[in-house]
Formats: structure tokens, C-alpha cells, sequence
């Protein structure tokens, strides 16, 4: 039997692999805590193989991904001045592992099938929370939230502010037609009510901004790429005044209020008020990558006993910043802040200077929802998370060639493709 390489490393013959990889890498993020380390193995199975099957295209070019690398590499090297080194070394070495996964990703699959596939990995957690029907009692409050398979509201919400986002993008950005269009429309709605249900003010307000700015964009693009520098120049000072006016006149405490929040946002303000004060034990290396949230540390056991966390994992400061800087320092801090921006701005050049381009439309949406996000939860810098997986994927498109991030002419499509593997049946 013959296996073509291009059905599993050419993205744009592999989008049967890259679909299910995708969807399944989404669903194994979000419950490992739950099906435990064969998920874990899955994850790897998926990604791992491709460098037997052609490593010079799967590698990629990886003298470039140094800006990628400095900030697991600073929480690598942590491990050797960690409160806790054996729980620094093993979370770093996981990060490490989980952006090559990441880095593979960017080499095989084209933009549309992330989005598509994202979109049905949404689908599925999503489901499969519904099935679950699981409430959680939050005594800081006194309600009771739905949070599916999930141990908190907030991570569901995430999946539903993706899913959400991903059904637009599938849509609207990469023009859906035929069964995509109505798959995105079943998905969508699956997705806006896993966000209602989920009562996450986090995820509810960033997802309705960030669809906001994706409609933006979608309209900017229609005019040349001189008259859009002007059009983002005029929106972002009418933004910025809009905001700085709606703070003026009390907006933030009225959409809190809508959700039943205060202005202390459920005591994430004095949490991020424990959070600076543990940044001066160790201001520019930190206390160890996940060095501070250990079993039998005082500091992390009066928290969690403030916050009635009973399990004694997963809990955090609800600020990357703030979370990176006790754990990194200083150092680590700027690492990571310099992919979030780069990225970001990467993305955004090309929107500015390409006359259409879905994929950094795409990518661009994606980085600004976790850039926003960062501010109240800690979405990026943990493995086996969706949010760091994205985040890298993002980062790891911009070391791609030009050539290799545009439309495929159609005269290239003639060319003959990759070649073939050939199995042994015996």
C-alpha cells in the first residue's frame, strides 16, 4: 500500500488529517485532567510522527524560532533556582515539548483548517460539557455556575468564546459555503449558549469585543490597503476616546453589574494585590516556573484557604503578568510579553499591507482575544492548553517564507506534490 506524504504534511492536500488532529488536540486540552496522560500520549501521537514522514518541511525553520523559544527556556532554566525544582523541571519540559507539537502544526496545516478545525474540536467539548451537566458552587458568591466537564466556569467560557470566534472566522473570513456554512451555523449557536450558561463576564465581554473588531476588519478590507491605514487610524482614537468615556461615566461598573460582579471583580483584586507583594521575594528571576501553587507552601495555602479551594490545584492570579512575574521574574515576563506583541503586530502589518489575507485575519483575532484575556486569566503560559497552543501557532506562521503564506498560484498547483511512503503490509 502506498501512502502519499501530502495527505498528512501538505497543507493543502491534508485536510482530512488536519481536521481531526486539530479537533482532537482541542479536546485533549481541555480534558487531560480528566482522561489523565493517555490523552497526553494522544496529543504527542498526533504531532510527533510527521518528522518521520518528511522532517526537513516538518521542522521547519528553526533557526528563526529563537523569540519563540526565550520564554520556555527561561522557565526551563528556572528549575535550577526553583522553590520546587522537580515540579519546574517537569511543567518546563512539557511547555518545551508542547510548542514543537505547536511548531509542527504551523508547518502542515493551512489557516482555513485550523479554523475549521478548531471550530469542531469547540463543537465537541462543548457537547460533551452539555452531556456532563455539571454546577459549580461559588461561595465567594453565593451562586451556582454551569461549568460541563470543566472544574470552573471560566475555562468553558474560553471554549465558547472559541467557539464563537472560530464559526465567525469559518464564515466570514475564510467564506463558508455548502456544509461548512451550515456546520459553522449549528456550532455558533451551540457555542452562544455554552457562553450564556457559562455567566463567565471574562469570557462574555471579550468575546463580544473581539467579534466587534473581527466585523471591523472584515469591512476595512474591502477598501486598498492606503485607504485601510487611514480607516484603522481614525477607529483606534474613536475607540480610545469611546473607552475612556465610558470609564468616565461608570460603563465598567454597569457590564459587571450585568453579571452580577462588583468592582472587585470577585477578588481578583486582592489576589493581584498578593500577587505583587510575592513578586518582591524574587523581582527578576521569580520563585520557579509553577514554583508558587505547591502543596504545603504557606503562601499558596492561605490563598487557597481564602478562596476555598478545596482540590489545592488550579488556581491562579487571574493575570499572566502578574502570574509570570512571581513565577519568571522580570526576565521571563518580557520574554513572553515579546511574543504576545510581536505576534500581534506581525499579524496586523499584514493586514495593513495585503490586499486580503484570511490567514492573518485569522491569527490576528486570535492573538488580540488572548492579549485581552491576559489581564484576567492565564491562558498562554501553561502546556497543553489551548491558549498557549494558539498563541504559538500565531507566532510560528510569522517565520514562515512569504511565499509560503500566500494563495497558492494556480499555476503551482500543477507542479507535481510531495512524493510517496511506501508500507510494508508483509
Amino acid at each position: 500500500m502506498k501512502i502519499t506524504k501530502a495527505i498528512l504534511v501538505d497543507p493543502d492536500r491534508n485536510q482530512a488529517f488536519g481536521l481531526g488532529a486539530v479537533a482532537l488536540s482541542l479536546f485533549v486540552f481541555a480534558y487531560s485532567t480528566r482522561f489523565g496522560p493517555v490523552s497526553i500520549l494522544l496529543y504527542y501521537a498526533l504531532w510527533f510522527p510527521l518528522v518521520l514522514v518528511d522532517y526537513r518541511r516538518v521542522l521547519g525553520p528553526y533557526a528563526r524560532y529563537g523569540w519563540i523559544f526565550a520564554f520556555a527556556v527561561i522557565c526551563f532554566l528556572s528549575s535550577f533556582w526553583s522553590a520546587a525544582p522537580s515540579i519546574s523541571l517537569r511543567a518546563s519540559i512539557q511547555y518545551l515539548t508542547h510548542i514543537v507539537c505547536t511548531l509542527i502544526a504551523v508547518q502542515v496545516l493551512a489557516p482555513q483548517t485550523l479554523s475549521r478545525g478548531a471550530m469542531l474540536g469547540c463543537a465537541v467539548v462543548l457537547m460533551y460539557s452539555l452531556l456532563v451537566g455539571s454546577y459549580h458552587y461559588d461561595p465567594l458568591d453565593g451562586t451556582y455556575s454551569f461549568v460541563g466537564a470543566f472544574s470552573s466556569k471560566n475555562q468553558l467560557g474560553l471554549y465558547a468564546s472559541l467557539g464563537v470566534l472560530f464559526t465567525f472566522t469559518t464564515c466570514f473570513v475564510f467564506r463558508a459555503r455548502g456544509i461548512w456554512l451550515a456546520l459553522s451555523g449549528s456550532v455558533g449557536l451551540i457555542s452562544a449558549y455554552s457562553l450564556l450558561a457559562s455567566q463567565s463576564a471574562t469570557s462574555v465581554i471579550t468575546t463580544a469585543a473581539i467579534i466587534g473588531l473581527g466585523i471591523g476588519m472584515q469591512m476595512i478590507g474591502q477598501v486598498s490597503p492606503r485607504q485601510r491605514r487611514l480607516l484603522i487610524l481614525a477607529g483606534t482614537i474613536f475607540a480610545i476616546g469611546g473607552i475612556a468615556f465610558a470609564l468616565q461615566a461608570g460603563g465598567m461598573d454597569a457590564v459587571l453589574g450585568i453579571f452580577g460582579k462588583d468592582s472587585t471583580l470577585t477578588g481578583r483584586t486582592y489576589l493581584w494585590q498578593q500577587g505583587i507583594e510575592a513578586i518582591g521575594a524574587s523581582p527578576w528571576v521569580g520563585v520557579g516556573y509553577q514554583g508558587y501553587w505547591v502543596p504545603g507552601f504557606p503562601d499558596a495555602e492561605r490563598l487557597w484557604d481564602d478562596f476555598f479551594i478545596a482540590s489545592r490545584s488550579g488556581f491562579h492570579f487571574h493575570n499572566t503578568y502578574i502570574e509570570t512575574m512571581v513565577e519568571t521574574g522580570l526576565i521571563g515576563t518580557l520574554f513572553l510579553v515579546v511574543v504576545l506583541l510581536r505576534t500581534a503586530a506581525g499579524h496586523f502589518r499584514q493586514l495593513l499591507v495585503l490586499d486580503r489575507s484570511p490567514g492573518a485575519s485569522l491569527l490576528f483575532l486570535l492573538t488580540a482575544l488572548l492579549i485581552v484575556r491576559s489581564f484576567v486569566e492565564i491562558d498562554v503560559m501553561h502546556p497543553y492548553h489551548v491558549g498557549s497552543f494558539l498563541l504559538y501557532f500565531a507566532a510560528g506562521r510569522l517565520t514562515l517564507r512569504q511565499r509560503q503564506q500566500e494563495p497558492v498560484p494556480a499555476s503551482e498547483l500543477a507542479k507535481p506534490k510531495l512524493g510517496q511512503i511506501r508500507i510494508g503490509l508483509g
